[in-house]
């Protein structure tokens, strides 16, 4: 392996050498993506072994490619030039108002917009499977996991309702006659859903696939990890089921996840089919050459990225908060919302009550070029509990206690300077005009009102009443 990894370093050192320019131009967000890398989170448990991953394929089997002569194609360096100013350009402004999940979106780009500009068009497209194989090492999994517990509530559910058990299906909860079990987000199976897919990657990239064999591989490998997630916790209900909630495989069960994962994969591993690369392949890689002129575009690329990015960033000033003053409200202690708010420390929140309705007003400032205009929100509310029944307009939701059957009708929206926003996704981009017009206030405003256990009708219209009074006064 060791001699086969120094027969192939020089096919490997252009692309090495793209990718470590990318991370000196881009280099705040690959020294936060790497921080993220050694927590070991759950959904981001794979990235480190993934970032190593690539660098181990670029040496032991380094991109082919083609069988085009260079002669014979054009290379377009100076489009992958103009493309790769345009990625730093806007990669300098999502990180400036701290839009983190987009930035990481871009430094696959800012990988191969450098590895067009130094190497060419032909070369470049070979070395895309490989940064994509990297740019599963994003923190871009998260935002998966909802979908995911979703799709594995549906089946299970179903897959319940075959076994002809008792059982009471809401959501993600399903209650059994001794005890309720609970599809949350560690049982979306996410790590198994990563893991597949590299796994399928790498099984991509060393048999030399083109995009038919990509997909079909990536589809095969996608539908093992979700299956072998629904068969794990098919398994863990059926136990819990038989033995009256006893079993000790519901406390502990993270062995017998990977077991069931490995039941699936290792065939499947075992008896993909193997291609080995032949040798006319690879002296198609023979062509090292670096496009000198590539360097030009680096340069000003360092210039409008990380340089301008330093000169950009600015103390703003603190500006008044905000304050509700509605005369049938009176202020009152935090912790009191019929329905329990899940706020993160940034935030500080006062409350205001009527006699059948709820205000809370949680705000921060943007202080410093390292803090978030809107801070990262966990899940506000206890979904394992709180369920949303309806949505009877725009911005209302009525969330119903499974346990209790309370309903509570809520209104929720995001304050980011001087726009608003129902979405959090929404309110993130707002970030953009809100930092470059110097505003640097947000807040989260949330409203509720108890409702009957029959339905909330009766209450909306004076919802949206003092939806519109707070509106006036922020």
């Amino acid at each position: 392996m060791l001699r086969k990894t120094f027969k192939n370093l020089p096919d490997a050192q252009p692309y090495l050498l793209a990718t470590v320019i990318a991370v000196v131009i881009y280099y705040p967000t690959w020294a936060r993506l790497a921080g993220a890398w050694l927590e070991f989170s759950q959904v981001l448990a794979h990235g480190l072994a993934t970032a190593v991953i690539f660098i181990g394929l670029l040496l032991i089997h380094p991109p082919v490619k083609g069988a085009v002569p260079q002669h014979q194609r054009k290379q377009h360096h100076l489009a992958g030039a103009v493309l790769l100013i345009i990625t730093t350009l806007v990669w300098s402004l999502l990180e400036l108002v701290r839009l983190d999940t987009l930035a990481y979106l871009l430094l696959p780009a800012g990988i191969v917009t450098t590895a067009w500009a130094l190497l060419g068009l032909s070369r470049t497209l070979s070395f895309v499977p490989y940064v994509i194989l990297l740019a599963l090492s994003l923190p871009i999994w998260a935002d998966l996991v909802p979908g995911l517990v979703e799709l594995a509530s549906v089946v299970v559910g179903t897959w319940v309702g075959w076994f002809g058990m008792t059982a009471l299906i809401e959501g993600n909860s399903i209650t059994l006659p001794y005890g309720r079990l609970l599809i949350a987000d560690g049982c979306s199976g996410i790590r198994y859903f990563a893991i597949s897919i590299l796994l399928a990657m790498m099984t991509a990239i060393l048999n030399d696939y083109r995009w038919r064999g990509w997909l079909t591989t990536l589809f095969a490998a996608a539908a093992l990890g979700l299956l072998a997630n629904w068969v794990r916790i098919t398994i863990l209900v059926v136990v819990a089921y038989e033995t009256d909630m006893q079993s000790d495989l519901l406390s502990d069960h993270e062995t017998m996840g990977w077991m069931v994962f490995g039941a699936f994969i290792i065939p499947a591993l075992y008896f993909s089919p193997v291609r080995r690369r032949a040798r006319k392949d690879a002296l198609h890689t023979r062509a090292n050459a670096i496009y000198r002129k590539g360097f030009i575009a680096i340069s000003a690329a360092l210039i409008l990225g990380p340089v301008a990015l330093l000169a950009a960033h600015h103390t703003a000033n603190e500006q008044t908060e905000w304050v509700i003053n509605l005369p049938e409200f009176r202020q009152t202690h935090t912790g009191q919302l019929p329905l329990p708010l899940s706020l993160p420390a940034s935030l500080q929140e006062q409350v205001w009550r009527s006699d059948s309705s709820w205000i809370s007003l949680a705000q921060s400032q943007k202080k410093n070029a390292q803090q978030k205009l809107v801070p990262y929100l966990p899940p506000l509310f206890d979904t394992s509990v709180w369920h949303v029944e309806a949505q009877p307009k725009a911005g209302l939701k009525v969330y119903r206690n499974i346990l209790t059957r309370n309903k509570v009708l809520v209104a929720q929206w995001f304050q980011v300077g001087s726009r608003k926003s129902w979405n959090y996704r929404n309110a993130k981009l707002l970030q953009v005009p809100a930092v470059l017009t110097g505003e640097t206030q947000f807040a989260l405003i949330t409203i509720q009102t108890p409702c009957n256990t029959r339905d909330c009708t009766q209450v909306i219209s004076r919802m949206l009443s003092t939806v519109t009074d707070i509106e006036k006064q922020i």
